[in-house]
């Protein structure tokens, strides 16, 4: 039998562990919300407290596959592409979409992190990790988010401290 999986996303450190039963097995650097945390409907910040996956998107899509509406765009991400669009806020690569699991803090009313698009996503990697720059997501790099996607599946509680 699989040893349990979790997820803790470190806001102040900016990293993103993987524990597999007691034992740390990866560390990734990350970027959350250049506002900081917080779980309001449109605030841009990084809801915390306990979520779990509720969809995984994008298997079998290349590496540095486009997102928009979480659905692949057919573009390949390349920095010509990046400086055509500079304004655009890339998504790219995979999309775990998080659902908040504690009522009243993260889920329902205005404070619902899946009606919030909240994801963990790959960025393009001219994108600075190890700070807090995103728009409200996790940012993480696009090989570090293809080593950890497929360590996670559904069920994967994710904790956002």
């Amino acid at each position: 039998m699989r040893e349990m999986v979790r997820v803790r996303i470190e806001l102040e450190r900016q990293r993103l562990l993987l524990h597999q039963g007691e034992s740390l097995v990866a560390s990734y650097a990350v970027s959350t919300s250049r506002d900081g945390p917080g779980e309001q409907i449109d605030s841009g910040c990084t809801p915390r407290g306990l979520h779990h996956i509720r969809i995984k998107i994008g298997d079998g899509e290349p590496e540095n596959s486009v997102f928009v509406g979480r659905r692949p765009t057919g573009e390949i991400y390349t920095p010509e592409l990046g400086q055509q669009q500079p304004q655009r806020d890339w998504i790219l690569t995979r999309i775990l979409w998080l659902t908040g699991l504690e009522t009243g803090r993260n889920r329902g009313g205005r404070n619902d992190t899946l009606r919030r698009f909240i994801y963990i996503h790959g960025c393009p990697d001219s994108e600075p990790m190890g700070e807090p720059l995103s728009h409200g997501c996790i940012r993480m790099r696009n090989s570090d988010l293809l080593d950890f996607y497929p360590r996670v599946d559904t069920a994967t509680i994710i904790e956002v401290v």
